[in-house]
């Protein structure tokens, strides 16, 4: 079977005007990603999660978080407290992608030595880097 054009599916991310392309590039992306794999550990408050997913800006976060939540990915918990506290967790289908990205995550990682070496041939044959 062709994975690329599944018929079976009534969605094709490989189509210009799929709307599973926004919702892949929300869980792909860089913060996307780190997010989903920060919140599989658990449920956590913004400022707890910035400093899990180090290296992103409070806006980005922020940004982040508002996509993964309107895909319906992650729960935003505010509770009317003095000051307001506001928790994030994954929903079920949060958990399934953040699952699939972990086996992802956790590859790469164990393959970096091979990845480095790669770029250290690659950069050796341009002339350096």
């Amino acid at each position: 079977m062709d994975l690329v054009d599944n018929p079976d599916l009534p969605y094709n991310v490989f189509a210009k005007a799929c709307p599973s392309r926004g919702t892949l590039e929300h869980v792909t992306g860089r913060w996307g990603a780190l997010t989903l794999g920060a919140l599989s550990e658990g449920s956590l408050r913004f400022n707890e999660l910035r400093r899990r997913v180090d290296g992103v800006s409070e806006k980005m976060l922020s940004q982040t978080l508002q996509a993964l939540e309107r895909d319906g990915l992650v729960h935003r918990d505010a509770q009317p407290t003095n000051p307001p506290r506001v928790d994030y967790e994954l929903t079920p289908l949060g958990h399934e992608v953040a699952g699939r990205l972990l086996g992802l995550i956790h590859f790469v990682e164990g393959r970096m030595d091979e990845v480095l070496a790669a770029r250290e041939r690659y950069d050796t044959a341009r002339g350096g880097r």
